[in-house]
């Protein structure tokens, strides 16, 4: 007697194809995955009120690049990790060289490229000199001897009889500042971690009634 047994369907094939619907699954799992958390940290940012600039510099990638894989992995990060993490840590800066650090009033005004601007390019822009006021409580000041013009920021007085001229506080010293946590990046990224199986098995189911 001759027996032969025909398996239907093929079980080799069936594996091969579960196992490449895993894979696109994953895949596209872990890339929505850091989308999504790339788009949570960008909207941290903004509604901290730290800008669209900054909050671009969040940026998402997928590896392996251009083909699927069970071992699929998303990486999210930020071009300007200095900013970006002092502000989800709230650390406590001290000056490099051991001085004073230097908190421009409003009448100081902005830097050349919007930023906050230092004594040095404050002193080289305006033509006047700062002056050290040491206060024994409070913050010490730097003061320039001038006026304040319509926009509320120190500048030259152009009087030549004194009249309108004013000892202009320009920037509050003091010897460390706590700066305020203002984002939370870890409660997004466990967010992120904690949807990643539900995506996957949403993600293969799909595919299998495809």
């Amino acid at each position: 007697m001759k027996l032969k047994l025909d398996v239907s369907p093929d079980l080799a094939a069936m594996m091969a194809a579960e196992i490449k619907a895993g894979e696109k699954a994953v895949s596209t799992a872990t890339r929505i995955a850091g989308q999504d958390l790339k788009t949570a940290w960008r909207a941290q940012i903004t509604g901290a009120g730290l800008g669209t600039r900054l909050a671009r510099t969040i940026r998402a990638a997928q590896y392996p690049k251009g083909k699927s894989s069970l071992n699929a992995a998303a990486f999210v990060w930020s071009n300007a990790p200095e900013i970006v993490g002092a502000h989800d840590t709230g650390p406590l800066i001290r000056s490099k060289a051991g001085f004073w650090l230097a908190i421009p009033t409003p009448a100081a005004g902005r830097g050349l490229r919007g930023g906050r601007i230092t004594p040095g390019e404050w002193e080289r822009r305006r033509g006047l000199r700062l002056r050290f006021v040491y206060r024994r409580s409070g913050p010490s000041l730097l003061v320039a001897d001038g006026r304040l013009n319509n926009r509320g920021f120190g500048v030259a007085s152009r009087s030549k009889t004194g009249r309108g001229r004013a000892t202009v506080p320009i920037f509050l010293l003091v010897p460390q500042v706590k700066l305020r946590k203002r984002l939370d990046l870890a409660r997004d990224a466990e967010r992120a971690h904690d949807a990643l199986p539900g995506l996957i098995v949403t993600n293969w189911a799909e595919r299998k009634f495809m």
